[in-house]
């Protein structure tokens, strides 16, 4: 043991290296988490609008009514490039924010950011597994003028409302990951 050059009782510790600063900030590292983020918080957004009144508003329609709008509200979402592409990049982004945070060795990020495109992920195959379809069966039942067989609405009012609670559910998980991812990589770069 050696005395500390102080005159201390303390046995004396050898100055420590620096502790590597993590990567700072970069423009696409920052752009690839705070984009994803936004969109993500868009289609919570959206989900959240259908489950609290767009729905509960329809069920107090008629059938005919309720069709009519669906196939309206669809065909708007359906043809929409915008909506289409926040849709795909929230995940595509997300997924690379998770690659770049992992190489530039801040995995408290990556794993945050790869949490939120698991749940992401997860609403995506249900809106493609599930809600998709009932809305193809919905446009395939034709002009709501000209129905007489309305047990589509009955159906898709109980699966799709459900599946869509869900999606807003892991949507807005996905949300709070990332808004974690984004609390960590600011510190992680100051």
């Amino acid at each position: 043991m050696n005395p500390n050059p102080a005159g201390s009782s303390q046995p004396y510790a050898p100055p420590q290296p620096p502790v590597a600063a993590a990567p700072g900030r970069s423009k696409v590292a920052t752009a690839l988490l705070l984009v994803p983020t936004v969109l993500v918080g868009l289609m919570a957004g959206l989900f959240f609008a259908f489950d609290v009144s767009v729905m509960p508003g329809l069920a107090t329609t008629d059938d005919r009514t309720y069709v009519t709008a669906m196939q309206a509200f669809n065909k708007a979402i359906d043809g929409n490039g915008l909506f289409g592409m926040a849709f795909i990049l929230a995940l595509l982004l997300s997924v690379a924010s998770a690659v770049v945070e992992f190489r530039k060795g801040r995995r408290n990020v990556a794993v945050w950011v790869g949490a939120a495109a698991v749940a992401y992920f997860i609403a995506l195959v249900i809106t493609f597994s599930v809600n998709i379809p009932l809305n193809n069966d919905l446009a395939a039942a034709g002009d709501a003028a000209q129905m007489t067989d309305f047990s589509i609405v009955e159906k898709f009012k109980g699966t799709w409302v459900s599946t869509n609670i869900v999606r807003t559910l892991l949507c807005t998980a996905a949300l709070t990951a990332l808004s974690r991812a984004l609390l960590l990589y600011g510190r992680a770069t100051r």
